[in-house]
This record gives C-alpha cells, structure tokens and sequence, in this order.
C-alpha cells in the first residue's frame, strides 16, 4: 500500500481523537506532511518507541500505541504463564491518555494491568514490575526531550528495561498487527470495574520510597543543608521532596514555575537537566534563596543534575563530576561505617568518565564496564542477584546524568539520587567543604579529566538512513588520526572486537552499532547513533595536567569530529 493511500485509510479510520482528524485534515495538499508522517512505522527500539506526538503511522498516537501494545500482549500471551503488567507515566502531553489506552489494550487480551493512578518517576514502575510480580511494564515517557515528543518504554519481570532478544521477539509480534484490525481494546472504565486494570495503591510508593530511604549511606547524620529543587514540571515533586524530608532535609525551596506537571514545559523547552537552560529558573531562584545546592530531575525523573553554591557563585557539575563524587563517598563512608561488602561491584558505561576506574582501584572495588544504557548496568545487578550477592553491588552510574545505589530497582533513579547528592553535600558541608571543594581534591588525586558530547542531528525522513550511512563509512575508512592525534587503537562493538596496533582480541559485550578510537595522547572518541533521537551522539575524553589542558585536547577534538563524520 503506498503512502497516499495509507493516509487516506488514517483519515477514515483514525477518528477516534479530533486532534488527529484535524492534523490529517491540514495536511491534505501537503505531500511532504504526508511522506514525513507515514513513510515508515514509528521505529520499535531496545527500549521501545520515541516519537513526536501526531498523526501517522511515524507518529507517536493513540493507534501506535495500541498497536505497540497488542504486539506486546501477543508475546506475553505466547511466552509468559503470568499475565500482569504493571504501567506509569510521566507529565508530557498524552501521556495519561496513552497509559489509559495501553491498559485497555492489556485488558482486553486477558493481562491484568497495573496502572499508577498519578504520574510517577520511571524507577518507580521499575519498582512496581518487581514488587507486584509482573511479567512486563510500561512506562509512557520520552524523558528530557521536547515538549512535542512522548514514548514508551518496555520492561521485562526483573524491572529491567527489555533486553535486546526481548526487544526483537516484540518488534516480530508489533510488525504482525495492524493498528486498525488486528487491535483488541476494552473500555478503560469497563476494564477497571472487572478488576483487569487495577490502581497500583500508596503502599506501593511508600515501600519504593522506604527502599530509597534504605540506601542512605550516612543515616541520621546532622546538620543543615539549604536546598532549592526543580522537577522541571516533571513527575519528581511528590517522590523527591518527600524522600528529603524523610532523611531530614527540610529547607527545600521548589522552583514556582516548574513545580506543577506541565507537558508543555513553558519555561524549559528542553527539559534536560544535563544543559544550563534548563536549570536557568532554578539557577534565578538561587540568587534570591541562596541555597547549598541546586537539584534538577528531568520530566520522568530517572535523572538528576546540580548546581554547587561554590563562594556565592553556582557551578554546574557534570554527570561523570557527580558520578564520580558519588562513588568516592560511598565507598569511603562504606569503609569508615564498616558496610563495605566484601568484593564490591561498581558499574559504569562504556561512554562514561576513565577517572572512575582510578576511583574504583583505591577503594579495591571491582568496576564493570557495560554498553550504554542503564539497563546493561541493571542486568549486571540480576547477575550478582543470580549468584545470592546482590549486596555486591554498590553502585552504578552513566555520563548522562544517571545514578542507582542498590538492588530495589533496575533503572537510574534520581530519587536516590537525589538523596545521596544531598546527604553526600551535607557530609562534606560539616567538615566546612562543598561538592566543588570535594571534587577538586578528586582531581588533584587522580589527574584532571573532561568529558564532553557533541551530537550531530539528523531529522527528517531521510535521517536514519544518513546516519546508517556515515557509520558504514567509517567503518569502512577507520581513521588513521583524529586532528592532530595518532589513532593508537579501536573498539568496533557491532564487529565485537578491539584492536591495538598488531593485536585483534574479541569484545564479551551484546553487539551494539558504536566505534572507539583511542588516542596516543590518552585521548579517547567513541561515536554512536542516539537510540532515542535522531542523532550521532560523540563522546569526547581527555586526561590532562590541568583542567584547562584536558578542555583544549577536547575542544580540538570536537572541532576534529565533524570533519570526521564528513559534515
């Protein structure tokens, strides 16, 4: 069916929301609007689907998401003797809508679904998939992307984001449904008065947070830390606030503007806690409150940024800064209160900070590298689990801004990251410190290392397939140097293998589309596709002898990247 003809079925069949009847009106005489919008079917990732919100089958709606839904249930219903699932969703635009409609979907295929009645934080469906037994969650959310964008994201029964076996089985069982025919859907009311949908009850949250509570590192510890909070008009208010009171920080002050849920984020059109404008209405506040410290939690609340109060003036820190700051006071807390288990585990991704390696031997703790995305890392916790250790876990954290201490939950959590932030500040605080004042020595100890990502965007309907095509060029032309950089080694993770000089050993990592160069200077570049967005994300790493020596290796390097890519 070509794509003329696939718009005309929409515009008769999709009449169920009026704003999608008056988008496939208004785009009528548009050829381009109607290429752009049904030239494919929104694209089923290892986490599910991204997109923006809008009619077509390239569109995020309520037809993609019952249709992502049905393929969903026909594999639970073919692999899995418990039928539940457990579903939440963030404060972007549809999201409740979407979260209802994935319920009625589940409902009517016989899975009883566990639905949050409130929005809440993405750990907190994690939580949900493995307090309640659930074979599979749903978590409606595009986290800190623009206000145009939603998702939704899939779960298996460990509380992990899906695995990429999982993914595909879904993908195959998605590409058999036709959104129109093949969907069965139960009135959501209907449903809940059966006992199919059920509200996941307050219990629930308070067990999530009594678990949060569990990994403070310093209980009971005095002291009074000032602290002004944004949840960027995200899902993190009730979670975050409450779980700072619990340890006893009581002098938050919330930022007006963005503390009630707003998908239209009106002051914050990127709701990323890793860039300044998102933290600007936070960072305005501070002038007048003059807190400690500055916390961000993006849209869906699974990260977490800070601002330092550093001699009156507010220093962004950076998610490798914070990553690291973390994994130094937990294990040396750990250690001082004699909770260190014997053989700690720490893990970080591929594309996060080398200074936590260094971090990780003073301490003797084992530090495993995973592929990017946090679900590598909870997989690493299942393991550990598996072998009646978990407690050797003692943290994990990724450069995007993503932190989880402990067990509870297989997803970064800005929850507990929120509170060991706070509770790490107040620890240095009374010894007449700040977290700058903290990371500074770390830097003094272990050499100055910066990290910085540049990307490179591809919209359009044309996009993917220049990204698919820069990347085989480089696989195929592998550079000899970067700028002024010898290319002393490789890692190609999809080939599974790593190169230095003469020697070619085998990577025991999932086969992921990301190149490494490592550098003769210490230097390292690792380019991969978003598997969220429609872009090249490159990740720049330098060790230097100052910071001002590591920033001037990575501002080479960034201005080296794009000639690279071909750009």
């Amino acid at each position: 069916m070509d794509m003329q003809a696939i718009y005309q079925r929409w515009c008769s069949l999709a009449t169920e929301d009026a704003d999608l009847v008056q988008e496939l009106k208004e785009v009528a005489n548009d050829p381009e609007g109607i290429r752009d919008r049904f030239y494919q079917e929104l694209e089923f990732g290892t986490g599910g689907l991204r997109g923006v919100i809008g009619a077509g089958t390239n569109r995020l709606n309520i037809y993609t998401i019952r249709r992502a839904t049905q393929g969903l249930a026909n594999y639970l219903l073919k692999n899995s003797d418990n039928l539940t699932a457990a579903i939440a969703y963030d404060s972007r635009i549809k999201s409740d809508v979407f979260a209802k409609e994935a319920a009625s979907v589940l409902a009517a295929n016989g899975i009883t679904a566990n639905l949050y009645p409130e929005l809440m934080p993405t750990p907190s469906l994690s939580f949900a998939v493995r307090e309640l037994h659930c074979a599979a969650g749903i978590c409606v959310t595009a986290s800190h992307n623009p206000a145009k964008y939603n998702g939704y994201k899939v779960y298996g029964a460990d509380g992990c984001q899906i695995t990429l076996e999982m993914a595909d089985k879904i993908l195959a069982a998605i590409n058999q449904v036709d959104a129109f025919d093949d969907v069965k859907i139960m009135p959501f009311e209907e449903a809940l008065a059966d006992g199919k949908i059920r509200f996941i009850t307050d219990e629930v949250v308070d067990k999530f947070l009594t678990c949060v509570q569990e990994q403070s590192i310093n209980p009971g510890m005095t002291g009074n830390l000032k602290v002004v909070y944004t949840p960027l008009n995200g899902s993190g208010r009730r979670c975050v606030t409450s779980i700072l009171s619990r340890i006893g920080i009581q002098d938050v002050t919330v930022v007006p503007e963005q503390e009630m849920p707003d998908g239209n984020f009106p002051t914050c059109p990127f709701p990323n806690p890793e860039i300044r404008e998102a933290l600007q209405k936070g960072l305005d506040l501070c002038e007048t409150v003059h807190p400690d410290l500055l916390l961000a939690t993006d849209p869906d609340c699974d990260r977490v940024g800070i601002a330092v109060n550093q001699n009156g003036q507010y220093q962004l820190l950076t998610g490798n800064e914070v990553g690291v700051l973390l994994l130094d006071y937990i294990a040396k807390c750990r250690i001082q209160n004699g909770a260190m288990p014997k053989d700690p585990v720490a893990v970080k991704t591929i594309v996060t900070t080398d200074m936590a390696n260094k971090v990780a031997a003073k301490y003797s703790i084992e530090l495993r590298e995973v592929l990017t995305g946090f679900k590598f890392i909870g997989e690493q916790i299942g393991l550990l689990e598996q072998q009646g250790r978990r407690d050797r876990y003692i943290f994990g954290f990724e450069e995007s801004y993503g932190y989880l201490s402990g067990g509870y939950v297989r997803d970064k959590d800005a929850v507990v990251a929120s509170m060991l932030i706070c509770e790490m500040a107040l620890y240095y605080k009374n010894q007449g410190k700040t977290l700058v004042d903290a990371l500074n020595a770390l830097y003094q100890e272990f050499g100055f290392y910066k990290n910085q990502l540049t990307d490179c965007a591809f919209e359009g309907a044309d996009g993917m397939k220049n990204m698919k095509r820069i990347m085989q060029s480089l696989r195929d032309n592998a550079p000899k140097a970067i700028g002024p950089y010898t290319v002393c080694g490789y890692t190609d993770y999809q080939a599974s293998i790593r190169v230095d000089g003469d020697k070619t050993q085998p990577v025991n990592l999932p086969k992921s589309n990301v190149l490494e160069y490592r550098l003769d200077n210490g230097g390292k570049m690792i380019i991969r596709p978003s598997g969220t967005e429609p872009k090249i994300k490159i990740y720049l790493s330098a060790k230097g002898e100052s910071m001002a020596d590591a920033q001037a290796i990575t501002d080479t390097l960034k201005q080296s990247a794009k000639q690279l890519l071909g750009l």
